[in-house]
């Protein structure tokens, strides 16, 4: 079984226990920052993600963390001492974007890519994502990113859609035409 599929389980797992008492975005914020922790003190990240540490250590350290920050709320907390209890820490971050996935598609929310070859303003981003939401049927959340090899236009990936406007797009298929004919 791959770490992506171990981490959806454990995802799938953390979702289901907290829909029933807990606030799922304060769960993905704790679990987030949790992992942010890591990712922020290299030492940290070091030990508690090397297999050749012991996992009693591990575990201690853990227990010791989270003494220490602001409470989490318990679905996290649980997760994280049951991670360190079977050394599968390294697991997080996949973790996090599994229940960042399941979470988004329980609010009805797609995330949305927008890549333009030049930056764009607010309200043309703001006109973008009403369209989106418009041919999605769906509240987005986007995100946009810039590539001059686009030339111009846009192409936006909601979900496993694509939506390429690109001028580059367009010259390719013109260029397929006119080799065919």
């Amino acid at each position: 079984m791959t770490n992506r599929t171990v981490a959806a389980r454990y995802a799938r797992a953390l979702f289901d226990v907290s829909t029933k008492q807990h606030d799922l975005r304060q769960v993905e914020t704790d679990l987030m920052g949790f992992s942010d922790l890591l990712a922020g003190h290299e030492m940290l990240g070091r030990v508690l993600l090397n297999p050749a540490v012991p996992t009693p250590r591990k575990k201690d350290l853990v227990s010791a963390l989270l003494e220490r920050l602001d409470p989490l709320t318990p679905p996290v907390t649980k997760l994280l001492h049951l991670l360190a209890e079977r050394d599968r820490l390294v697991l997080l971050g996949d973790i996090v974007e599994a229940y960042r996935g399941r979470l988004l598609r329980h609010l009805g929310v797609v995330e949305a890519q927008v890549t333009t070859a030049t930056p764009i303003s607010d309200d043309r981003t703001a006109g973008l994502e009403r369209a989106l939401q418009a041919a999605s049927g769906a509240q987005v959340t986007m995100t946009t990113d810039v590539d001059p090899e686009l030339l111009g236009g846009v192409v936006a990936r909601v979900g496993t859609t694509v939506y390429d406007g690109s001028v580059a797009h367009h010259l390719q298929r013109i260029r397929q035409n006119l080799l065919e004919q």
